[in-house]
């Protein structure tokens, strides 16, 4: 089970890591109503190194990326479902509109990111070279999505509610 830490605790813990001579990966998202697909993406990124960083955007940022009405989830909560996934071992909420300043001040060997993502699509590449770390795409094809849970919730009640 992971822990959920502020930046600056992430930063230490990273640095102690390092030191016991374990590699970091760092997966980011928002992670709002947990499905199959975030736990093959976590899983995936988990195999690429020794120790995993999951990065959650804040309510903030989920609501600018996904629009009103998301997160259905506060972030406190958010991370701390993620925390509880063996696979994590650490869990920081970040506010930025990229994980950008994250992977700089962490440099994490590796960032994984999605099968809706390719390497050249990831926003933060050039970041993740600039430091000589690489990038993952990891999980399984993007056939599962939180935007497409809720439709399907909505659908279910509606028709509960005209039988």
């Amino acid at each position: 089970m992971g822990r959920i830490v502020s930046h600056t605790e992430l930063l230490e813990s990273v640095a102690a890591d390092r030191e016991a001579g374990q590699s970091i990966a760092l997966a980011n998202g928002c992670f709002d109503l947990l499905h199959v697909g975030h736990i093959r993406y976590l899983a995936g990124a988990a195999a690429e190194a020794d120790r995993l960083v999951v990065a959650i955007n804040s309510d903030e940022s989920v609501m600018a990326l996904k629009g009103p009405g998301q997160p259905v989830l506060p972030a406190a909560e958010r991370a701390e479902v993620v925390a509880a996934l063996e696979m994590v071992d650490y869990v920081v909420v970040f506010a930025t509109p990229t994980v950008s300043d994250l992977l700089r001040a962490l440099r994490p060997e590796v960032h994984c990111k999605g099968a809706d993502y390719t390497v050249e699509t990831v926003p933060e590449r050039e970041t993740v070279r600039g430091y000589g770390g690489r990038t993952a795409i990891v999980g399984d094809p993007k056939g599962h999505s939180t935007h497409d849970l809720l439709a399907r919730i909505a659908r279910l009640a509606k028709h509960a509610g005209s039988a």
